[in-house]
């Protein structure tokens, strides 16, 4: 049996990714990554808690890899698992210890959704030791000083199924992410959309009405995300109500009368 060579990273962020501070956050995380201190970012879905991770990749020169996590992930996709290539057994590193062996940047995307026992196997690496062990190999990886380790979820989302375990939390530096203030907000629709000022301003107007109703029959109100989505749609020539609709109306619920409800928001606007 034999380990297959780390393979030149080919995951750097060479292009500076668009991102517009909402506080202390860069700070944070840049003070947190000298100390060696793993990140959790906490905020509701399409915030740009993604957008983030890919900006501070970029700014401390460190590959980024990302791993959208699910309940059918397991210990062995995260670390890794011998592979039969040309009649060979060969050990194919995972994710992580990748990140681990390249001093690169691992980023847990939505944790709480991966397999409890999955998470485990960070804990080591989430506190002073800096280790990963791998059991079917019987080495122990230690990271450099180039490695982080950050993760996130959705605190709207916590149950008593899918929580994050104080004995996880309490490793990481918790940074917390909410959408954008509506200004900062409709300069990055603006921005990624190019839809114009006007157009980009009652989009903002329509997300704050329908996050008015979360807990009224949404789970969610529109996230930032989507607006972008939205305002590319129309940037490309889809009049506003369809954006609306298919972008956003449609991307929130299925529920017909909550659907008619959303609809009549976006056509007081559009």
């Amino acid at each position: 049996m034999k380990a297959r060579a780390v393979e030149p990273d080919g995951f750097l962020i060479t292009k500076e990714p668009y991102y517009e501070s909402q506080g202390d956050e860069i700070i944070l995380f840049e003070s947190a990554y000298r100390n060696q201190i793993p990140v959790l970012l906490k905020g509701p879905t399409g915030c740009g808690k993604t957008r983030f991770m890919e900006h501070m990749a970029w700014r401390l020169k460190r590959p980024l890899i990302t791993v959208s996590c699910h309940d059918d992930l397991t210990a062995s996709d995260l670390v890794g698992r011998y592979l039969i290539t040309a009649g060979e057994t060969v050990w194919v590193d995972g994710p992580l210890a990748h990140a681990v062996r390249v001093g690169g940047i691992c980023y847990l995307d939505e944790v709480v959704e991966a397999r409890k026992d999955t998470t485990v196997v960070i804990h080591p690496l989430a506190d002073d030791r800096r280790v990963l062990p791998i059991e079917k190999t019987g080495e122990v990886l230690s990271a450099t000083p180039e490695f982080a380790l950050a993760i996130s979820y959705n605190p709207g989302y916590q149950s008593v199924l899918k929580d994050l375990k104080q004995s996880t939390r309490q490793r990481f530096v918790a940074l917390e992410f909410n959408y954008p203030a509506h200004d900062l907000e409709k300069r990055i629709v603006d921005h990624e959309s190019g839809v114009g000022d006007e157009r980009a301003e009652k989009l903002v107007r329509f997300a704050d009405m329908t996050r008015n109703l979360k807990g009224s029959g949404l789970e969610e109100g529109a996230s930032t995300r989507l607006l972008v989505h939205a305002a590319k749609l129309m940037a490309s020539g889809v009049s506003p109500q369809a954006a609306c609709r298919g972008a956003i109306a449609q991307a929130l619920t299925d529920d017909p009368e909550m659907l008619a409800v959303i609809t009549e928001l976006s056509a007081s606007l559009f």
